[in-house]
């Protein structure tokens, strides 16, 4: 197939002005906003709990370095030096590159689709927040009148007010069910904020990312302050700092390091593209990437610090609550002064009784505890089940619960917020560059729309199910492929030489050694690995499965998708991945045919 390559043009050849950020600042806040999200605070805490706690930190910083600040970097150099969105950028190297910015466009939607549903839970956890005592801090009274709601007494509170009076889950994603009003108009409030940010360009989102960005941090701390000084919290810092090297000789724990970098960088998106779009185009972007990515980690670093705090906190209240059952069932069993078990002394009077009094021990059974504080600190959970149970579980423990609780999902907000405002520009910037809604009176209303009748979907009674498909196969696949073809583009394709004298007329110097040896040969190899593994483990993991909440237990259990989830899962990773080869081959196809028409042109006039 024939390649028609361009040279990187000025934007001043490009086609006409183009909006631009007020000052650097903004730049570089509204990629802290993108790149700092829900991952950070929920998703890397739970990988240092799964890979060895301070070792994890290892591969972490090493897949920074040789995979994520490289990336970064290019994408911004390519946004800037463009002045276009993805599609228009990736089309003005070649057109037949078209697709790899479609396909960023598409997987882009999926995630604005499903994304904006978590701020809606956030609103949700946020309104019901105002209340003298947290709906979440214990079990709702029956109808009868006679005692708690028997789903909440098998399950927990916490675990009752996520996945019935929030989500009013169905058994089964086969189970459909009406919209849950509730979420809908909290989904619609989060849409319209959504536009409001955006609403006039690079001019709002501009000043928007200045509270987006920061005040985050300022609740981060403040939850720090507060975490550091809960009873138990040194330790889960402990269990966090604690490496467990050997960890590392696991292929997985590295693969995942190079994932989460991957993913809270942003990469693939085209958010990073759309926003260096509008930088001016001698910007130092080379600093910015090093520094954003640098400021991502150490943010990662950060909330983990406090979500351990609050995890030594949550797993020392639970094994001190364990070892006070486990205390009154041995003074009630064996007839003893109230004094005589405390709980610094229970496993000392458990070996005791076991020994002095055998059968009337054996005797306990089931009702005997096995408390064990490792093992607390040890259940690792990841996405809305840390942010919305285990969390909420250990704040209305806290002294002031509602304050805390408040300040939390402002603090979800923001970072969803944030994030969401790159996910819609991903969408909006190339779309105007092709003209297809600048025709439109009210193009981001248009936008947001559309996305919100779509995304009400995932409010219905079986949408958690679909949310989790959307959120388990809407991006990785598709992501891993585009920023593969992007770097072997840049590199192989466009040339890593013309690549380096396009970011000499920006910054005037070139590549040092190390953006050239990660981008034209590690960064690569990384990534094909990523990608192998990942279609292996997709292969080797059988049918899909998910977590099906059952009410007469209590407790999530694994089922599998049925065949036409499973169907619309293929769907989900091919849809995106299929516009890169089919826009070439369109491209291609429109190419042969101006040039067939062309010959017969010139046929007919040299015959006449």
């Amino acid at each position: 197939m024939p390649t028609v390559l361009n040279t990187l043009v000025p934007p001043s050849q490009i086609g006409g002005p183009q909006a631009e950020w007020d000052n650097p600042m903004q730049f570089v806040l509204a990629c802290v906003s993108y790149a700092v999200g829900l991952g950070n605070v929920w998703r890397f805490p739970y990988l240092c709990q799964m890979h060895g706690g301070g070792g994890f930190l290892i591969p972490y910083m090493l897949m920074l370095v040789l995979l994520g600040v490289p990336l970064f970097y290019m994408e911004l150099a390519i946004g800037q030096k463009m002045r276009l969105g993805s599609i228009g950028a990736w089309r003005a190297i070649s057109p037949y590159l078209g697709g790899v910015g479609l396909a960023s466009v598409v997987t882009s939607m999926y995630l604005c689709l499903y994304y904006n549903v978590i701020n809606a839970w956030s609103f949700w956890y946020l309104f019901h927040s105002f209340q003298s005592v947290l709906p979440w801090a214990k079990c709702p009274v029956n109808s009868n009148k006679t005692g708690p709601v028997e789903e909440c007494e098998r399950a927990t509170p916490t675990q009752y007010f996520f996945y019935r009076e929030t989500l009013d889950i169905s058994g089964s994603i086969e189970e459909n069910g009406g919209i849950h009003m509730g979420q809908a108009l909290c989904l619609l409030l989060a849409w319209i904020i959504v536009y409001l940010f955006i609403v006039k360009g690079v001019k709002s989102t501009g000043k928007v990312v200045y509270f987006t960005a920061t005040f985050p941090y300022l609740v981060l701390i403040i939850y720090l302050i507060r975490g550091v000084t809960l009873h138990g919290a040194i330790n889960g810092v402990k269990y966090m700092f604690t490496p467990k090297m050997e960890q590392l000789a696991k292929p997985t724990t590295w693969i995942n390091a190079a994932t989460q970098i991957f993913f809270s960088l942003g990469l693939g998106f085209g958010s990073l593209i759309a926003f260096a779009s509008y930088n001016q185009y001698n910007n130092n972007f080379e600093k910015q990437a090093i520094v954003v990515s640098m400021v991502n980690s150490s943010t990662s670093i950060f909330a983990s610090i406090v979500t351990f705090s609050i995890y030594g906190f949550k797993a020392t209240f639970n094994y001190e609550s364990c070892l006070e059952r486990v205390r009154l069932l041995l003074l009630n069993t064996f007839d003893l002064a109230e004094d005589t078990i405390s709980l610094e002394n229970v496993n000392h009077w458990i070996a005791e009784l076991n020994r002095t009094h055998p059968e009337q021990f054996a005797s306990l059974g089931s009702r005997l505890e096995t408390c064990d504080l490792e093992a607390e600190l040890d259940t690792a959970v990841e996405g809305t089940g840390l942010a919305f149970i285990v969390y909420s579980e250990a704040i209305k423990n806290m002294p002031v619960s509602q304050l805390w609780s408040v300040l939390y999902f402002i603090m979800l907000l923001l970072l969803g917020m944030g994030s969401m405002l790159g996910n819609v520009i991903a969408v909006i910037t190339p779309l105007s560059d092709l003209k297809i809604i600048s025709v439109l009176s009210y193009p981001v209303g248009l936008v947001c729309l559309f996305c919100l009748l779509l995304g009400l979907g995932f409010t219905t009674r079986s949408g958690n199910y679909w949310f989790t498909m959307f959120n388990d196969y809407g991006a990785t696949f598709s992501l891993l492929f585009i920023v593969l073809i992007e770097v072997i583009t840049v590199c192989y394709i466009y040339g890593i030489k013309r690549f380096e004298k396009d970011v000499e007329d920006m910054l005037g110097h070139r590549l040092n050694w190390y953006w050239k040896i990660m981008l034209a040969g590690v960064s690569p190899m990384l990534l094909i690995t990523l990608f192998i593994f990942y279609i292996v483990n997709y292969i080797q993991g059988g049918t899909p499965t998910y977590q099906a909440w059952n009410k007469e237990l209590g407790k999530s259990v694994v089922t599998e998708y049925p065949p036409y989830a499973q169907a619309f899962i293929g769907l989900l990773l091919a849809s995106s991945v299929c516009c890169i080869p089919l826009t070439a081959l369109y491209t291609y196809w429109k190419k042969r045919n101006l040039a067939s028409g062309k010959r017969e042109r010139t046929v007919s006039t040299v015959s006449a």
